[in-house]
């Protein structure tokens, strides 16, 4: 299953995002940066790859680097055998496909709900993270993708 991510016709400040679920965790992508959403049909892995980097992909000819939301996170691996979902990013010209345990819908939360990032959230958060919403029994942390693909040696340049 691949699908190109086409985004609705914006109005106001209100943002547009992908929203996506590691765990019980629910986090906002920005739609201007997805490209697609697709379900990994495998993964050759990478050695000496940084921790979150999975391996590679194939998306529709093009080899892509596999990055593990979860792992990016610093969360525990997940019980679940199924690979879960990604979703296609691009950055610098370079394609990555961040996998995740589920894709949602597309959300465009109200501008007054937004907030900068809390200082009580978890700090391996805190860096990737560019602010929150407070939707209706739940937090969206808004990615902040820059950050997210900033790993290894980019990373501590940075």
């Amino acid at each position: 299953m691949t699908g190109k991510i086409q985004a609705p016709a914006s109005s106001g400040e209100a943002a547009d995002y992908v929203t996506v679920t590691v765990g019980e965790a629910k986090f906002g992508l920005p739609i201007a940066r997805v490209h697609d959403v697709f379900r990994p049909n495998s993964i050759t892995p990478v050695p000496l790859a940084p921790p979150e980097v999975v391996g590679l992909l194939n998306l529709r000819g093009r080899v892509v680097t596999a990055l593990c939301l979860r792992r990016r996170l610093g969360l525990p691996a997940s019980d679940r055998n199924a690979m879960g979902m990604a979703v296609g990013l691009e950055q610098a010209g370079e394609t990555f496909g961040l996998v995740v345990d589920a894709v949602g819908e597309v959300l465009r939360p109200a501008a007054d709900t937004r907030e900068a990032v809390p200082s009580n959230l978890d700090p391996r958060w805190r860096g990737l993270a560019s602010g929150v919403h407070r939707l209706d029994g739940c937090l969206l942390v808004v990615l902040d993708v820059d950050a997210l693909l900033a790993f290894g040696p980019a990373a501590e340049a940075a």
